[in-house]
């Protein structure tokens, strides 16, 4: 049951990816993330509502404002790196980060212990994300344009594997305070990134919809991979939730027709055989 929240999971994370990713395309990625963060906040409380939950002990608050701030960090360097590269990249080279980082500190710090395909997974994944940002061989301007979209994935993927990392941390008796508490951090800390990376409050009325939408599945894919760390390690729940960017990789390939280097396409494939790796340990 475990296996299919988390990647019940993924398949929400990959859409409300995908739909955020073609919204920033239009307009400023962090603004985006702001609108989708604040529906996300909406829907987390419905819950709460319902349940008439008992307030949470303070350190599972404490963990859910750390995933906050982490989710904070990540979807709006992701969505801002969206602005200006193919999403078939971007997302790969934030999903790798998100994943070893969180894999890693299940090693060291929780006392998982993944097999050896999974460790193989691991050291795969290394060499495949150095292929998929160095991009082409072509001019130093080609060179340089993908180069401040890859750094801002990398690091939207700190935060994310900060996110994910968090949030199994979280007690199964927290109920869902820690979830509603996550979303707020989160809307204030990309609220805080806007004079340095100059968003605007303002989005179209449609465009602001369509981000409530991928906000509010977005919340619901946290809640499932919470759910799903209750009942597998972290480095299995982490690694399946993270399949999510075969969504938007295939539909930007397919539907937007975007174009990728052989290097890179071989860095897709290196990143898609590590993540396989990983989760059948």
């Amino acid at each position: 049951m475990g296996e299919l929240l988390a990647l019940t999971s993924a398949l929400c994370f990959g859409v409300t990816h995908f739909v955020s990713g073609l919204i920033s395309r239009r307009h400023h990625g962090v603004t985006v993330a702001a609108c989708a963060q604040t529906s996300g906040t909406a829907v987390s409380l419905v819950p709460v509502l319902l349940t008439h939950a008992a307030p949470a002990p303070p350190s599972a608050l404490a963990w859910g404002v750390l995933s906050g701030v982490g989710t904070g960090v990540g979807v709006a360097c992701l969505y801002r790196a969206m602005n200006t590269g193919p999403m078939s990249v971007v997302v790969p080279v934030s999903d790798i980060t998100a994943v070893g980082v969180p894999v890693a500190a299940g090693i060291a710090l929780l006392g998982d212990r993944p097999s050896p395909s999974a460790l193989t997974g691991i050291a795969l994944a290394l060499p495949a994300l150095w292929l998929i940002s160095r991009g082409g061989t072509g001019a130093h301007a080609r060179t340089e344009a993908r180069a401040a979209p890859s750094a801002l994935a990398l690091v939207a993927g700190l935060g994310l594997a900060v996110q994910f990392f968090a949030l199994a941390r979280i007690p199964a008796g927290a109920a869902w305070w820690p979830i509603a508490v996550s979303r707020a951090a989160s809307v204030a800390v990309i609220l805080a990134l806007f004079p340095a990376m100059g968003a605007s409050v303002r989005l179209p009325r449609r465009a602001a919809a369509t981000a409530a939408g991928a906000g509010a599945l977005g919340t619901l894919a946290i809640v499932l991979y919470l759910l799903a760390t209750r009942q597998e390690l972290l480095s299995v729940a982490v690694v399946l939730s993270a399949l999510y960017p075969a969504v938007p990789v295939l539909l930007a390939l397919t539907v937007l027709r975007e174009r990728i280097t052989r290097p890179q396409a071989a860095g897709l494939l290196g990143a898609g055989a590590a993540l396989a790796l990983i989760a059948l340990g």
